[in-house]
């Protein structure tokens, strides 16, 4: 019987871990899969530098050398950013390969286009990676939640930022302290903004809001903020009234619409992310029927990105979720946003005057003051009140100096 032929396409953290994943486990997926797994050819930048690669596979930095082979079943994409990877993996599909990817820019813009062309191709797409690393919420999404209607779901999608805010919490760093440290860690890269600035928890969120939603708001109609704003004294004055900031990404259908964020939220002790901490990920979803289920595990790195591509590699050969079943449910576009009422935190860091609101219930208290308004009214809050930041919260709190905002 024939082996299993794979390419991996990059060899960094997640090509070289997939590739190590695959030697070490061989035993285990020829039980699984019925055949042995081998790795076939590897693209790389610089084929000639010694990686540690068997000298049987190929190792070539022409990806029309791979596309040459007799017989390719897999391609693994480990690329970052949308090409060459776009165009490798509509090849590799036309050429009747399945796909694993781990590129999340890249299937947030041209997803639903390549799982039409697997569908007409009779391959399939794996991309739990894309999302949360080892969390399996793509494959809970898709197999274990086709009864329950999807409500809203939000989470922690980057660890990078997790850790930041984490760090300047528990050992009161600056901002720039924590992300040093990140970096020195190996959790940030050299140029952080994708993981600071909330792109990745960003794309992250549309690729999501397609699975359990059936398609994706504008993306101009996004709020995305970043942490690059927070500052160690607003995490410890938040944190004296049981608060934590996390980036909280966002996705929910309202009345025919789909509304998401990405911005650095306040959570309350009673919440399921408030305990997720460093480079954790973690993900709540909310069903109709089944209520919250929260997943937590490892978001990045070698072994956790490796391991959800690995399972994908395993669904796809075994005739898991074809790719033309993914997205059956009706597209839904977003108009003009509902005025959906959220809490808000406010913070007054000097004795200025709440422009916009002309009555308090209660007094403030250490220049807090909870609000209960729409994204509209906050927006405009914001440019009335430029020196004062605002926080949506998430879980109960117990605050008594809060004002309800009607308009």
């Amino acid at each position: 019987m024939s082996s299993i032929k794979v390419a991996i396409l990059g060899f960094g953290t997640v090509g070289e871990g997939v590739y190590k994943t695959i030697n070490t486990h061989k035993a285990k997926l020829e039980a699984v899969l019925g055949r042995k797994v081998e790795v076939a050819a590897i693209l790389i930048k610089n084929k000639y530098k010694n990686r540690g690669i068997d000298k049987e596979t190929l190792v070539t930095d022409d990806f029309n050398e791979i596309l040459k082979l007799k017989k390719i079943d897999v391609v693994v994409e480990a690329i970052v950013g949308q090409e060459p990877a776009f165009t490798y993996i509509q090849r590799a599909i036309q050429k009747g390969c399945h796909i694993i990817t781990a590129n999340k820019e890249m299937y947030a813009i041209h997803g639903r286009f390549l799982q039409k062309l697997a569908a007409e191709n009779n391959v399939s797409i794996g991309f739990e990676a894309t999302v949360a690393g080892g969390v399996p919420i793509i494959q809970t999404l898709q197999q274990l939640l086709n009864i329950n209607h999807i409500v809203k779901i939000e989470g922690i999608l980057n660890g990078t930022s997790n850790y930041i805010l984490s760090e300047m919490r528990a050992r009161n760093l600056s901002f720039n302290e924590a992300l040093k440290s990140a970096q020195e860690k190996g959790y940030a890269e050299a140029n952080p903004t994708n993981d600071i600035e909330g792109y990745d928890a960003f794309y992250k969120l549309m690729i999501l809001s397609e699975i359990a939603f059936g398609g994706k708001p504008k993306w101009e109609n996004v709020p995305r903020e970043g942490i690059t704003a927070i500052t160690a004294e607003q995490i410890q004055e938040v944190e004296k009234i049981g608060l934590r900031f996390k980036l909280i990404a966002s996705i929910q259908l309202v009345e025919g619409e789909i509304i998401g964020s990405v911005r650095p939220t306040l959570v309350s002790e009673q919440h399921p992310l408030y305990n997720i901490e460093g480079v954790e990920n973690s993900v709540s979803i909310e069903g109709d029927i089944v209520g919250r289920i929260t997943l937590q595990g490892p978001g990045a790195g070698m072994l956790p990105t490796a391991s959800a591509m690995v399972e994908d590699l395993i669904h796809v050969l075994v005739g898991g979720k074809k790719t033309n079943d993914l997205y059956q449910k009706s597209f839904v576009g977003t108009e003009e946003d509902k005025k959906i009422k959220q809490c808000w935190l406010m913070i007054q860091p000097g004795e200025a005057e709440l422009k916009g609101v002309s009555t308090f219930m209660g007094s403030e208290r250490d220049h807090h003051v909870l609000l209960e308004a729409d994204e509209l009214t906050i927006s405009t809050l914001r440019k009335e009140n430029h020196w004062a930041s605002f926080f949506e919260v998430l879980g109960e709190l117990n605050y008594k100096d809060s004002v309800r905002l009607t308009s």
